[in-house]
C-alpha cells in the first residue's frame, strides 16, 4: 500500500467543468450563430440547491464569500435549484467592466455582479442538452427582475460586424459566438468561439504578462 496520501480535489460538490470557447481570429459569418459580449472578469458558475448557494470558479473553488450581491440575487430567485454560468465583473461608471477593480483592493467585492449567459440546471432538470437559444430564453425569464447582482448578458444574431465594431469602440474584451442548436459541453468546444478585440485592456494585459514571464 502506498504511503502517499492522495491530494484532495479542489472541486466542490456538484462541480461542473465550464464550457470553454475555442479561439477565433474573427466571429464566424452566417445566420447559424448568436454573439455575446466577452466581459473582462472571472468565470463563475452560480449553483443553488438545498445545501445552499455556491459561486464556483473555473478551477472548482467556492468564492461565495467574496461576492455577497451575487449570492443575494441568486437567493432571491423563485426556484428550488439552479445552475447559472456567467462572468463576474466590477463595472466602471460608464458600465464597462474593469478587471483591475475586480482584482485589486479588498477580497470581498460588494459591487460585483454576475453577467449570466447560460442555464445548466433548473429545479432538478438538466438543461445542458437543450439548444443554446432555448437555454438563454429561459435564463432571461428567470433573472429578468433580479437585483443588480445578477444581470443577463445580452446577445445578437446575424450581422456580427456591427456588434464587433461597437465592442472595439468601447474597448471591450471581445465577442463569444455560440452555434445555434448546440448543447452545453464541458471543456473546450468549437460550438463556442472567442474573438478578442486587439485594442482591449485584456489583450494588452495578457501580452504584458506573457512578456514578463
Amino acid at each position: 500500500m502506498s504511503l502517499l496520501r492522495k491530494r484532495p480535489s479542489r472541486a466542490r460538490p456538484g462541480f461542473i467543468e465550464p464550457c470553454q470557447p475555442a479561439t477565433a481570429v474573427r466571429p464566424p459569418p452566417g445566420p447559424g450563430w448568436l454573439h455575446e459580449i466577452k466581459h473582462d472578469g472571472y468565470r463563475l458558475v452560480a449553483r443553488r440547491d438545498p445545501a445552499g448557494i455556491r459561486l464556483i470558479t473555473r478551477g472548482g473553488h467556492d468564492w461565495s464569500d467574496r461576492y455577497p450581491a451575487i449570492v443575494g440575487a441568486v437567493n432571491a430567485l423563485k426556484v428550488v435549484s439552479c445552475i447559472i454560468d456567467g462572468e463576474v465583473v466590477v463595472a466602471r461608471e460608464d458600465g464597462v467592466s474593469c478587471f483591475h477593480s475586480l482584482r485589486s483592493g479588498d477580497r470581498v467585492k460588494p459591487q460585483a455582479a454576475l453577467c449570466a449567459f447560460d442555464l445548466l440546471e433548473l429545479n432538478g432538470a438538466d438543461w445542458r442538452r437543450v439548444p443554446i437559444e432555448e437555454r438563454k430564453a429561459r435564463l432571461l425569464r428567470l433573472i429578468s427582475r433580479s437585483s443588480p447582482g445578477l444581470q443577463y448578458n445580452q446577445h445578437t444574431y446575424g450581422d456580427w460586424e456591427i456588434a464587433y465594431h461597437k465592442i472595439c469602440q468601447l474597448r471591450l474584451e471581445g465577442i463569444v459566438s455560440k452555434r445555434l442548436g448546440s448543447a452545453y459541453k464541458s471543456g473546450q468546444c468549437r460550438d463556442w468561439l472567442k474573438s478578442k478585440n486587439p485594442t482591449s485592456d485584456a489583450v494588452r494585459r495578457e501580452a504584458e504578462e506573457e512578456w514578463n514571464r
